[in-house]
């Protein structure tokens, strides 16, 4: 797969604590120039990455990162604001002790909550899988499937682990059709972007993919 198809495929990523404004703007920059399909940013530089991008790239952001126990509400009115600031597309996390629990009412009804606050925008669902079972990696991928989100997302990257082969291809063969696939989390070569997109997945989060790029462009 050439490199800039690659590159097309890639939720540009920057959510550390101690990101600033400098380094948000590196990050939109280098999504504008390499054509990636996303900056992936906190909620708090929405509305300036917005004006700064000019519709140049997409701006996707996060709600109820990295842990996923805010309450519906909490993360609805989140994701309402970041509509409201400029984001095209929005990365939930799901309440996980729910999951474990066995609510998964509870958890269909605030996906399709979301889903609802974003309208036309992009929904992805992060399930956070190191911390799951097989079992409860099947049940998301059914439960994200009835409650009409865009996609199911792997991980946060703030966990103990991150995307692995066996995962996407685990979504892969369980997401319904209207649901994409996004891997997270450690991501770190070429290699592994090519065979994660092969085995089903439609969009990578890394920072990882465009900084290889730009040292073998040098």
């Amino acid at each position: 797969m050439e490199i800039n198809e690659i590159l097309t495929h890639v939720d540009h990523t920057l959510l550390a604590q101690t990101a600033t404004w400098e380094e948000i703007r590196q990050i939109c920059d280098d999504g504008i120039t390499y054509h990636t399909a996303s900056v992936c940013i906190p909620p708090s530089y929405v509305k300036q990455a917005t004006e700064y991008v000019r519709g140049k790239t997409a701006v996707c952001t996060v709600i109820g990162f990295p842990n996923g126990y805010m309450t519906t509400a909490v993360k609805e009115f989140e994701t309402k604001d970041a509509i409201a600031n400029g984001a095209d597309e929005i990365d939930m996390v799901i309440n996980i002790g729910w999951l474990k629990d066995k609510k998964y009412d509870l958890i269909e009804n605030e996906i399709r909550t979301l889903k609802a606050a974003c309208g036309d925008k992009v929904l992805k669902v992060i399930i956070e899988t190191c911390l799951l079972t097989d079992e409860e990696k099947v049940k998301m991928c059914q439960i994200v499937t009835e409650a009409g989100a865009d996609y199911i997302k792997t991980s946060t990257g703030f966990s103990s682990g991150g995307a692995t082969f066996e995962d996407i291809k685990l979504f892969a063969e369980n997401v319904g059709s209207n649901v994409k696939i996004k891997a997270a989390g450690g991501i770190s070569s070429l290699e592994d972007a090519e065979k994660f997109l092969a085995l089903g997945a439609d969009r990578l989060g890394t920072s990882r993919i465009v900084k290889l790029v730009k040292d073998i462009k040098r």
